[in-house]
């Protein structure tokens, strides 16, 4: 079930989070993590539309949205690989359209999903906080 997000719902998807991001990011320090962990508790879930995935009545993962961009996908690590990520973006898609992302070109886990999906590379940029490269990623238009 994909629900929308309540604030009794921070500590899970912040624990989500703590499990899957390192997986994902292995390149990202320490110091930058801490940070972003604080801005996902003080403005991103506060401020984006977020979709919570429940499994067994539990938060397994989540998608952020701001506007028609996909901010963060996670998922719980023993729920990868499921189709669950696919069945999050195809809700976000059936609400607002095609959809873009901005995705670290080092992440192992999300540019190939990202690509699996049909977002294709539309540019480059830069995540300010490590300096690490990024793909900026769209979906076709129907």
């Amino acid at each position: 079930m994909i629900r929308k997000y309540k604030t009794e719902d921070t500590e899970a998807l912040i624990r989500i989070w703590d499990h899957a991001e390192p997986l994902a990011h292995p390149f990202l320090s320490t110091e930058v993590r801490d940070q972003v962990r604080k801005d996902m508790r003080n403005m991103y879930l506060p401020n984006a539309e977020i979709w919570v995935l429940e499994g067994d009545g539990l938060p397994v993962g989540f998608i952020a949205m701001i506007d028609t961009e996909i901010g963060g996908l996670f998922l719980a690590p023993s729920q990868q690989g499921k189709g669950l990520g696919r069945q999050m973006v195809d809700h976000v898609v059936a609400i607002k359209g095609p959809l873009t992302v901005e995705v670290f070109k080092d992440n192992r886990i999300g540019l190939p999903f990202y690509e699996r999906y049909g977002f294709t590379v539309t540019g480059e940029g830069k995540f300010e906080a490590s300096g690490d490269e990024t793909f900026k990623m769209a979906m076709p238009a129907v």
